[in-house]
């Protein structure tokens, strides 16, 4: 049985695993792992190093054969405030890493300029809809697109890349 284990306990991000892995003989553990970036990641490149760091750590915290790190942050650009999500995939028995990245989204003025003020994304956004937990629910994704595309499923959208690509790479070994 393939163990594969998550870098969060966050259930959005377990969710997209298990979507993915649905009706396949894999056991899915979470294990709450660092991710060696700011709480509220700024760029690509940092939300890309926080996903490797959490796919990487869970494995070096587990017995599993492939770790998985999702990872949400933000990135500026001239047009304001973007979401960006970005995932990895690790495996163990070699140094392969797959990155993919996710849906991005403009953020209102209103918590664009809370978190270019040093704020973080989750409880501005707790704040911001007077509820408890977004980042643990439907997201700031799942908020501002009316819930068509929720958190678990932008980033079951990655994981599917991310598995796509470790397939494809077995498949180019055989």
């Amino acid at each position: 049985m393939l163990r594969i284990v998550v870098g969060s306990h966050n259930p959005a991000k377990v969710q997209a695993v298990k979507n993915v892995f649905k009706g396949e003989r894999v056991e899915i553990i979470s294990l709450n792992v660092a991710s060696g970036v700011q709480d509220q990641p700024f760029s690509d490149e940092e939300t890309i190093e926080g996903a490797i760091n959490r796919a990487r750590n869970g494995l070096t915290e587990s017995d599993a054969q492939i770790g998985i790190g999702l990872e949400g942050g933000v990135v500026e650009t001239k047009h304001g405030l973007f979401l960006c999500n970005w995932g990895a995939l690790a495996v163990r028995e070699s140094s392969d890493v797959f990155i993919a990245g996710g849906a991005r989204i403009l953020l209102p003025d209103t918590v664009a300029n809370r978190l270019l003020a040093g704020e973080e994304l989750g409880p501005v956004m707790d704040e911001f809809t007077n509820r408890a937990g977004i980042r643990k629910k439907e997201g700031a994704i799942g908020v501002f697109t009316n819930e068509r595309i929720t958190r678990a499923d932008m980033f079951s959208h990655i994981m599917n890349m991310l598995v796509g690509q470790y397939e494809y790479k077995i498949g180019q070994q055989r």
